[in-house]
């Protein structure tokens, strides 16, 4: 059915939209931020350190720094979902 060449083009192309759709993403603020800015109090927050402010990576041009960043996102994803497949399938295991 599915052979590791598939796998690697299924995974290549995940890769691709993600970069892409990064970069499409809307630049307009979130839910909370609008929230914020609309009640007046954005300026009264501070911010806080992280990596991915503004969605996007610390360094390079600001189209590749965020397609990168959605490309890292998905990666993270994942590989969280990778090691609660793991942590399910090991206790499913152990209960029989």
């Amino acid at each position: 059915m599915f052979n590791k060449k598939h796998l690697y083009f299924v995974i290549g192309i995940i890769f691709i939209l993600a970069f892409f759709n990064s970069i499409l993403a809307s630049s307009y603020p979130d839910g909370l931020e609008r929230v914020a800015e609309d009640l007046g109090f954005i300026e009264h927050t501070r911010d806080s350190f992280s990596i991915f402010a503004d969605y996007a990576l610390p360094f390079g041009s600001e189209l590749v720094s965020t397609g990168l960043a959605g490309l890292l996102g998905v990666l993270v994803t994942y590989l969280v979902l990778v090691v609660i497949g793991k942590i399910i399938i090991k206790k499913r295991v152990a209960c029989r």
